[in-house]
């Protein structure tokens, strides 16, 4: 065992000198000398172990030589004052600190955790009481030991919501299509209930106004700027107006049929027929429509508001701007090989119980709630074949081509009868909007640096501070910064949102099969394609990487 009195403090009591004559005191072992550090005025002091090292080869390495008897010196400890480290993170958000004990020296104090974050420009979302956490716990630690907090958060940006319309009035296709109760509980299949009526000062719709939302900071203080929520216009149409008191609600301003239309809604005149036929002629009406009857072979019924059929339409044309209601039933025929007797479009849905060789063009959902027959429908939306239950439900023969989904009980027929179905045919144009939007933001990012670059061309402030023209020069620069800025970030908000859309297109916009798909159903969703060799029991179709995927654990 080494003498205590080979190890010393230099003459600032900053460091522990080991002093040792080879040929004296040697060979020696790393153990040995560290043991000198055990002693108490040098237990605080941190341990220099590569020194040790070296000193330990250099004195083994003389010892027994001629030079082995000379008094040699090495540094093996020192005393070291503590660390304040501060780290950041990449998107600038959050701050952590690391307060390290001190070897001896002096530990971090609050002014040098001030001066720290200070120097790395930490200025907003500081939090004190985790600074003094870790300033206490700091006065327990072992020399050399550290604690760490994260102790700086920026704030995030909130996102204005969008505006909305909320209509407060039911719709013709929303009583027409629901059988009505008695009066000893029972539902009256044939009833399919009354006409919908507004009266003057009824409230039709209601708008929740966009929000702009509030803007973050990051923990150096610079702004996040949110994106505001897009408004959403409620435009008065015939028959109503904004209500003087309130202009968030649009109310009726005539007795009528409530529409609604793409920016509102509208009180139409309702126009009352028994059957339109031969004898009554073609309809061509500025208002809504209701058909008590039936509307026979070759004739045209042509509406601005709804047409609501009581009874049934025969290889017919009906041409609505709003919706399309038959309580009972579409019957057409097949003329040729692809044209079909009954043509049926609207604007906004088409809601029937049965429908058969007919033309189905609608902009908003189509809804049949028994049989979809040899048709040949089209939607911008949604097709559906079900009664509200899922229990009935037959979409067989024809083509059915719906941009976002289509949901059947039964698709095809035991015979085999081709079927042919198209969803999900859109994602080209998704994508191309994705680009032109990317365009957008890349050009506006361009026109920020070209404003920047500007700003950072002006003569110092001093030259141009007393001239008027020139600070309003300045404003209307820094306005249009904030105002590009604004912009830019709506275009990447915009471009996140269709990115997103475009990602999950394929597990948004797909084929459900409540019961039954039936063989010789003919599938394509984007790209994918796929006709069926047998019957396959519930099920969702989607498109998995371009190919048709059946998926049976979604029921």
């Amino acid at each position: 065992m080494l003498d205590w009195s080979l190890a010393v403090f230099n003459e600032n009591q900053t460091q522990v000198e080991f002093r040792v004559i080879p040929n004296t005191h040697g060979p020696v072992s790393e153990d040995d000398v560290s043991k000198l550090l055990t002693q108490p005025e040098f237990a605080m002091l941190r341990p220099m172990q590569h020194n040790i090292h070296n000193a330990v080869a250099e004195i083994n390495a003389l010892c027994g030589q001629d030079n082995g008897q000379h008094e040699l010196f090495f540094v093996i400890a020192e005393r070291a004052d503590g660390k304040v480290i501060i780290d950041i993170n990449e998107d600038k958000m959050s701050a952590s600190m690391t307060l390290e004990a001190a070897w001896g020296g002096k530990d971090p104090s609050l002014p040098m955790i001030l001066n720290g974050l200070k120097s790395y420009k930490v200025k907003m979302g500081l939090s004190k009481p985790k600074i003094q956490s870790l300033i206490q716990q700091l006065a327990i630690l072992p020399p050399g030991e550290s604690c760490d907090s994260v102790i700086a958060v920026g704030k995030l940006p909130a996102n204005g919501i969008n505006a909305s319309l909320i209509r407060k009035v039911p719709l013709a296709r929303e009583r027409l299509l629901q059988p009505q109760e008695r009066e000893d509980g029972s539902v009256d299949m044939r009833n399919l209930g009354a006409m919908i009526m507004v009266k003057p000062g009824d409230v039709l719709m209601v708008k929740t106004p966009a929000t702009s939302g509030t803007a973050g900071y990051n923990i150096h203080g610079e702004a996040i700027l949110q994106v505001e929520g897009k408004d959403l216009s409620m435009q008065p149409g015939s028959g109503t107006e904004i209500d003087p008191e309130d202009p968030y609600k649009l109310i009726a301003t005539v007795a009528g049929q409530p529409v609604e239309n793409k920016k509102g809604m509208q009180v139409d005149d309702v126009l009352q027929i028994k059957d339109v036929d031969v004898k009554y002629g073609h309809v061509d009406f500025e208002g809504s429509i209701l058909i008590t009857g039936d509307v026979h072979e070759g004739m045209k019924v042509k509406s601005s508001g709804d047409i609501t059929v009581m009874g049934f339409v025969e290889s017919a044309t009906l041409e609505a701007d709003g919706d399309v209601i038959v309580s009972k039933g579409i019957i057409g025929r097949q003329i040729k090989e692809q044209e079909l007797s009954n043509n049926i479009t609207a604007q906004g849905q088409i809601c029937a119980q049965f429908v058969q060789y007919s033309n189905l063009t609608a902009h908003s959902d189509i809804l049949v709630t028994k049989q979809l027959l040899h048709s040949h429908s089209q939607s911008d939306s949604v097709i559906t074949v079900s009664d509200p239950s899922a229990k009935r439900g037959d979409l067989v023969g024809g083509r059915a081509t719906a941009k976002k989904g289509i949901k059947a009980v039964a698709f095809g027929a035991t015979a085999g009868t081709k079927t042919e179905l198209y969803c999900a045919m859109h994602q080209t144009e998704l994508r191309a909007e994705v680009k032109e939007c990317d365009a957008k933001a890349k050009k506006l990012v361009v026109m920020g640096l070209d404003i920047e670059a500007r700003l950072r061309k002006l003569p110092p402030k001093s030259e141009w501070q007393t001239d008027a023209g020139m600070i309003e020069q300045v404003k209307m620069m820094l306005d249009e910064k904030k105002e590009v800025a604004n912009n830019r970030a709506k275009a990447e908000s915009e471009c996140k949102q269709l990115q997103q859309e475009v990602g999950g297109y394929y597990s948004k916009h797909f084929i459900q099969a409540e019961q039954h798909i039936f063989s010789n159903v003919e599938i394509h969703i984007g790209p994918a394609q796929n006709r069926t060799q047998r019957e396959h029991g519930p099920c969702q179709i989607k498109n998995l990487h371009n190919e048709i995927s059946f998926d049976y654990g979604s029921h």
